[in-house]
This record gives C-alpha cells, structure tokens and sequence, in this order.
C-alpha cells in the first residue's frame, strides 16, 4: 500500500489562489481532479527512479535510431502502425532527448516502466508547479520536491533543438500551438512557451485553429510566417487532417514542409515511432534477438548493461497474445495510439475466449509483402522481427461509460500490442466525494534525457483521465518515535 500524506487543508483553500492559477483544470469532467494530498516515496525509491528512468530513455533512444536506420517502409508502416504520409519525416534524425514521460508500476515485481509518452505528453504543470506549491503548505516535516529541477530541464531542452534546428537554418520566433479553448492542454502549452521564453527565445502563442497553411510554401498565423512549432497535438491526429472547405489535406502538407527544411517540430516527428505501442513489441524482439543483431547490421545492439536495464525494469510485449495463452499468464492489451487507458483492457487466456466484441484485423498481415530500396539488405532477423506480427490479431472492444461510440470505436479497432500484466500497487486518498480507494501509476518525466519529475495519478486499474492526481513528495525514513509521534 502506498503511503498517502493528506493535507489539512480542503480543496478550496488550496485551489483559491496561486494553485488555482497554475492549475485551472483542477477540477475536470465536473469533479475534482487535483487533491490535497502528497504520495510519498523514499528516498531510495527516487534515486532508482532517477538512474532507471534515464537508463530507459537512453534504450528507447537507441532503438528509435536503429529503427530510422535500418530497418524498411514496410516495418514502420505495419508492425509499428505509422501512417505512410509520416514514415519519410520520421526517419529524419533530429537531436535525441525530448519532452517525455514513462508510466511507471512499483510493486512486488520491483520497479516496471509499462509505456512511454513521447509525443506529446501533460501533466507538465501539475508536476513543476503545483507539486512545490503543495509541499510548501506543510509545516511539520521535512519533504523534498522530486521535481525541483523540472523547469532547468525545459529550458535545457528547448535550447537543444533550437540549436539543432539553427543548424539546419530555421530560426526566428517559436509559436506554440494547442487547442485554444481546451483549458489543459493549454495551460501546458502556455508553461512550456514560458520556460522557452526564460531560455531566451522570442516566443508566440497560437490556437491550433488559427493556423493557415499554404502547401509547399509555408505555414502561417495572422499573416506570419512559422518556422519553428511546438504543438499540443498527436501527429497521428495531426497527419489525417484534412480543410474540409479546401479540400487540401493539412497535415500531409505541414509534414511536407518538415520534409523540406522549412519548419522545425517539437518534439519532432522522429518522436512518432517511439509513440506507437507497437515500439515496444519491437523492442522487446530485439532484446529477444540481441544475439543475431550482428549478423543483419553488423554490431550487436545492446551491451550487457542495457540488457540488464531491459530485463529489469521493461516487460515482455508482443504483436500477439500467444506467448501469455500458452503459459497461462495474465496481460494486457494495448491499442497501438491508445490515450489515457482508452483502447487498454486487462485479459488472460480465458477473458479473451469469454470476450463478445472481438473482431479480427489484418493490419498487420503483409509485413514481409512491401517492396523498397532497403529490401534488398534485409537478413533473417527482419523476417523473425516480423514473424511476430504476422496472422490475425484479436481486438478487444472496450467500452468506456459516457463516451462518445465514435471515440470508443477509434481506440478499440486500432491493432494491439500484448504486455505481460503486473499488479499495481494500492492507495487510498480522501476526496470530496468521500475516501477513494485505487491503485497507483507512478509518472516519471525524462526531458533532454534527464530525470526532471513526478506525476503520480491514483485511479483504476486502468488508469484513464478520471484519474486523481496526487503530488509526489519525498520523504526521509522517520525512525519509531518520530513516526508514532507524526500519527498521534
């Protein structure tokens, strides 16, 4: 059971000044979303975190080059799912280390990362301001703030790229993008834009629906040209957008300009293949098969301690659910895009069998059928890669309460990835509405590379956006007399 800190404080007073500001969406969905209220870790708990968190950011990193350069079309299109209008950008190698941020689970199997969101993930505020504001209404003890060094990170990275893309000679203003009228995401892009802004950058704010692009010239805002984005918005959204009174299709021609050199993207569309659950089957397969990689590129890809990082802190995941049926262990479904638990249902063996909305897809039938330029260098670890994907995948049908069918049904019939399932560990947190009783998903922000916070969220066991967040803070052991008094 995780240990739960609950604040003498009630939600308004917390929320009625410099929080609420920070955080305008504390409430969302007509109930409360941020409570008064600290996780507690130790010591030792955030120092493993720090080193595996950036250990696993740096694998992830590796692996997104090796799939950039070596690997075909036809791989990127079917195992990992990226739509065919994105697979050149993607391929184009931009400065390594963005803004992300992996799911962790700690419990009896130790420390497991379960996901990685790096494309574009939130949650930023919530865990550079709020958390410290948090831990500065306490008064009895001694705690330290996780994510204390968050906003150095934000400024670090940002000066990253805009150097990277310097380089490459786009320069100028930054515009920052999000939905105008959606309240969180831009308060995260606002946060963002002003940590640019303290990294010494010109920077603009522009709402997602204001932008105009002209194909093969540029992109614009009030007359404006745009040479560098950072934007609030998936590119597997983006890249299927079409002006419905043009007619042009919007993303295929932003993306055509990424292409061109004449826009800079953050995080860029390299970003994208990591993004896909289906990166983590494949990363698994290449652990599986780290022995062989010599012979297909000429080096072996792992060394021993990335092996260990692997072993130790990543789960099996596969383009099919055999490897847990035949064994008889449980495990997870995941939709390649899924967001905020949609598309994710916990199964075993016999929940499939037992599952009335299943339907089959071929989405990944014809790995092996693509022809290109790179076919011809392909060795048997291509084809054992991908004979992990062929054949019929099951897809399970979840339904989410008070979601619109359209929504529901995008998630449910995208193609799975299967993850072994761990448990999660317990809490307990006191609400407006009464004591709540969930399980924790610890968040864990890897920004340029480095550890840079914590975003703990207590929910279902699925975590979904109903989700409450609950602030990390550290706390050093208490010895007996210390804690028998801190509980009286």
């Amino acid at each position: 059971m995780r240990e739960v800190y609950s604040m003498p404080f009630s939600h308004e007073e917390i929320f009625s000044g410099e929080a609420g500001e920070k955080i305008p969406y504390h409430r969302m969905y007509g109930k409360q979303y941020c409570v008064p209220a600290l996780t507690v870790y130790t010591p030792d708990e955030l120092d493993e975190l720090h080193t595996a968190a950036e250990a696993v950011d740096a694998i992830y990193s590796k692996v997104m080059r090796f799939i950039q350069r070596y690997m075909p079309d036809s791989f990127l299109e079917h195992p990992l799912g990226i739509h065919p209008g994105l697979i050149a950008a993607a391929r184009m190698e931009a400065v390594t280390g963005g803004i992300t941020r992996q799911d962790w689970i700690i419990g009896e199997a130790g420390l497991k990362c379960i996901e990685n969101n790096t494309d574009t993930p939130t949650g930023i505020p919530e865990s550079a301001a709020l958390e410290h504001i948090l831990i500065g209404r306490t008064e009895d003890h001694t705690w330290t703030a996780p994510s204390v060094h968050m906003d150095a990170r934000i400024r670090d990275c940002f000066r990253s790229w805009l150097t990277f893309y310097a380089e490459q000679g786009l320069e100028g203003p930054v515009t920052f993008t999000s939905y105008g009228d959606h309240v969180e995401d831009r308060t995260n892009t606002a946060y963002l834009m002003e940590r640019c802004r303290e990294a010494g950058y010109e920077v603009l704010y522009a709402p997602l629906e204001e932008l105009e692009i002209v194909p093969g010239e540029a992109l614009y805002h009030q007359g404006c040209e745009i040479r560098l984005l950072y934007r609030l918005y998936p590119l597997e959204y983006l890249i299927g957008d079409r002006d419905e009174t043009t007619d042009v299709d919007i993303g295929a021609a932003l993306i055509e300009l990424v292409r061109e050199g004449q826009l800079g993207l953050m995080n860029p569309v390299q970003h994208v293949l990591m993004q896909s659950k289906g990166f983590m089957a494949a990363l698994w397969s290449l652990y599986e098969r780290n022995e062989q990689t010599p012979e297909y590129c000429g080096f072996t890809l792992f060394d021993e301690a990335e092996m260990e990082v692997i072993s130790r802190y990543l789960l099996p995941t596969y383009f099919t659910a055999e490897p847990f049926e035949q064994s008889d262990v449980p495990y997870v479904a995941k939709s390649y895009w899924g967001r905020e638990g949609r598309g994710t249902i916990l199964l075993d063996h016999q929940a499939v069998q037992d599952q009335a909305d299943v339907v089959d897809t071929n989405a990944n039938k014809n790995a092996d059928t693509a022809t290109n330029t790179q076919a011809h260098s392909l060795s048997n670890l291509k084809r054992e890669l991908e004979s992990d994907i062929t054949g019929d995948i099951p897809v399970v049908l979840n339904r989410y309460d008070d979601e619109d069918e359209e929504v529901t049904a995008y998630y449910a019939n995208q193609p799975k990835v299967y993850q072994q399932l761990v448990p999660m560990e317990q809490a307990v947190i006191q609400t407006e509405d009464g004591e709540y009783h969930g399980y924790v998903l610890t968040g864990v922000f890897v920004i340029g590379g480095r550890f840079a916070g914590m975003l703990p969220r207590v929910g279902e066991k699925v975590t979904g956006d109903m989700a409450y967040y609950c602030a990390a803070a550290v706390r050093e052991p208490m010895n007996d007399e210390e804690e028998k008094e801190w509980k009286s």
